[in-house]
């Protein structure tokens, strides 16, 4: 079969094309923004790109033509397709059909902590030997790629987005991915650009929950009562996981070290094992705990489930550790939500108790750029010493009502007893941490997008190093 992905070099749309191009279908694509790595995997897999898209990207006709979620009305191309009547779909509805139906999937979802939830479970079953199939929105520190197709397996693990699909379909992406195995990790408001409520959310997630067949499993936060809310009364069993007396399975007698976390698993209140992972941090707990459920759930040992925590390297951009230059160090992480924040900078503080912390800001996301969270963001830095805040990505987008105000939240960030300062642009932001930050300083930088080159310009101006 001939596939056309119209925006192919997209991190989804890249990975499942060579998905496809690995699962013996001819592939081409089309895109506006054509550059490494992506645009060399895909020539490297013999994929044909066509640099901007056209009707005669067309032509010859394909088989099937995925239409990815950036794309809208008004794109050429996909004016082409419709007045063609060329059969089209959906990333996830194509992933659906030729990937995950006959197999059990399991789909890792929640607010927060999805990337590296489907990587830790990825990493598990690889190394239990269940040779897993899977797709991740990142590159997972232990695979060299965010996907992987190994046709005579019966297992796909699935990062489950609750953004919508297409233009054409509005529901969220993970209701095409028909869980076997679910994990409800948390529920937050989020994507204020598609959701008007949590109301909205919960609806997405309360969808998901009826999808999943009897003789299934849920995994769900037994600590998050909007996880309650939206797996009450499914028809699948459900088994709570937290830190709480409540929950089913308890993570208990935590201990966090420089570079892991150990941590009895308790079932039903009596003790089975005693795990360590890599991950850092309470929320890092409950993520390898709901991991270490589903395994347990799949006939895994806990011997083979410590090994492969113990063995675990995180995504990049998850709390990644750039590098360190005259005694500051450097971390990446995607943090771009206010729980996230917070909790990524508790984690730091665990890590490096003595240190002073810098957390450098940039709004980027559809939902950080505008003034829903303005008041919570505030608050989220609060175990920071230092707070530099970049300029708020595309201000100029959105109605002056709904943007975020930087100025305000400086004022208010300073309120909590905690220095805080706006710097436009990336150089004058390289200048101020070059001149001010000292040896034992640890820096986090926070966006969910490249932030304008900031770690090579910052590893330059510390010490000369290349991030």
């Amino acid at each position: 079969m001939h596939i056309h992905f119209i925006g192919i070099c997209g991190t989804a749309m890249g990975n499942v094309a060579l998905m496809m191009r690995a699962a013996g279908h001819t592939v081409t694509g089309s895109d506006e923004n054509i550059y490494p790595p992506m645009s060399d995997l895909l020539a490297g897999a013999g994929v044909e790109i066509m640099s901007g898209f056209s009707a005669d990207n067309l032509n010859p006709a394909p088989d099937l033509v995925v239409i990815g979620n950036r794309m809208s009305r008004g794109s050429i191309e996909v004016e082409a397709a419709l007045d063609t009547r060329l059969p089209y779909t959906s990333l996830p509805e194509l992933l659906k059909r030729e990937i995950i139906q006959g197999r059990r999937s399991i789909v890792l979802t929640g607010t927060h902590g999805k990337t590296s939830t489907s990587s830790l479970m990825a990493w598990t079953l690889e190394s239990a030997g269940r040779s897993p199939n899977f797709m991740i929105g990142g590159v997972p520190g232990n695979f060299e790629a965010g996907w992987q197709y190994r046709p005579q397996s019966d297992l796909i693990v699935l990062e489950g987005d609750e953004y919508d699909t297409a233009f054409f379909d509005k529901r969220s992406k993970f209701v095409h991915y028909l869980p076997t195995a679910l994990l409800v990790n948390n529920i937050e408001f989020d994507h204020a650009d598609i959701f008007t409520s949590l109301d909205d959310i919960l609806l997405a997630f309360r969808r998901l929950v009826n999808i999943v067949p009897r003789n299934g499993v849920i995994v769900a936060n037994g600590d998050d009562p909007n996880v309650a809310a939206v797996t009450g009364g499914a028809f699948t069993p459900v088994e709570t996981f937290g830190l709480g007396e409540g929950c089913l399975w308890r993570a208990a007698n935590i201990e966090y070290g420089a570079g892991s976390t150990s941590f009895d698993v308790l079932r039903d209140g009596s003790p089975e094992a005693r795990i360590t992972s890599t991950l850092l941090g309470e929320f890092n707990v409950r993520n390898a705990l709901g991991v270490a459920v589903i395994a347990r759930w799949l006939g895994i040992g806990y011997e083979a489930i410590d090994a492969a925590f113990s063995g675990f390297r995180n995504t990049r951009r998850r709390l990644e550790l750039k590098g360190e230059w005259n005694g500051v160090k450097v971390y990446d992480d995607f943090a771009h939500h206010p729980t996230a924040i917070h909790e990524t900078l508790r984690a730091l503080r665990l890590r490096h108790p003595g240190e002073r912390l810098w957390a450098v800001f940039e709004p980027r996301s559809n939902t950080t750029r505008r003034n829903v969270f303005q008041h919570e963001l505030a608050a989220c830095f609060a175990e920071a010493n230092h707070v530099v805040l970049a300029q708020v990505d595309r201000l100029e987008e959105l109605p002056e009502a709904e943007r975020l105000d930087p100025t305000m939240l400086i004022e208010e960030i300073r309120s909590h007893g905690t220095e805080a300062l706006f710097l436009a642009d990336v150089p004058a932001i390289v200048a101020h941490l070059r001149d001010n930050a000292e040896p034992g300083d640890v820096i986090a930088v926070m966006s969910n997008g490249g932030f304008g080159g900031i770690h090579g310009t910052l590893a330059a101006a510390l010490g000369g190093g290349k991030a």
